[in-house]
């Protein structure tokens, strides 16, 4: 269990597997998600981990003029397969197309996370990755797990807490990272930031 933290923690996100995740460890807080258009699939020159840091940076700096005493959290995850992040999926053909780009290959998942300590306006960054390889799948399967509709919301169109799980063949490195949410590494920098 996380000890309590001193001020009202914030998770700057509407993803509802990561608020089971920090509900798991004990972590009181609220949800305010911010309010703007997160990228899909892309072609990127940068690094996942920059990506993904950038836009949970922009979460919390999002909403934090309306927590001027709050821990605010952010994160987002990637899926990264060679040079191209997969982020959720516009719609099911998008969805389809990411799954059989996945199929047989390894991945690299990335969260990367901003933690906002408010009044001090001080930010701190860390990325975690875990590495998943998914078994050879036929277009049957990726029909069938698309149409349960679990890759409508997900980086790389897919869950591995639910369904998804049975695309997968090998992961090495957290788990919960590829459900959402780092929680080691989470725990590991409130310690070093002396949060808790």
């Amino acid at each position: 269990m996380i000890p309590a933290i001193d001020r009202p923690v914030i998770l700057a996100s509407a993803s509802p597997r990561r608020a089971s995740l920090l509900r798991q460890v004990g972590v009181a807080f609220q949800v305010h998600p911010p309010r703007f258009e997160e990228p899909t699939a892309q072609h990127v020159s940068e690094t996942a981990g920059t990506a993904a840091t950038e836009l949970a940076i922009r979460k919390v700096q999002a909403i934090a003029e309306n927590h001027p005493r709050a821990l605010i959290i952010g994160a987002d995850t990637v899926v990264a397969l060679q040079n191209r992040l997969l982020g959720k999926p516009a719609d099911d053909r998008e969805a389809k197309r990411m799954l059989r780009a996945l199929s047989g290959h390894t991945h690299n998942v990335i969260t990367g996370v901003a933690l906002l300590l408010q009044p001090e306006a001080s930010l701190h960054t860390f990325t975690a990755e875990t590495i998943v390889r998914f078994r050879s799948l036929t277009d049957e399967e990726i029909a069938r797990y698309v149409q349960t509709g679990e890759s409508r919301d997900k980086a790389g169109a897919y869950g591995i807490q639910g369904k998804g799980a049975l695309l997968v063949q090998l992961i090495r490195g957290d788990y919960n990272n590829v459900v959402g949410f780092p929680l080691t590494a989470f725990y590991v920098q409130l310690r070093k930031q002396h949060i808790i």
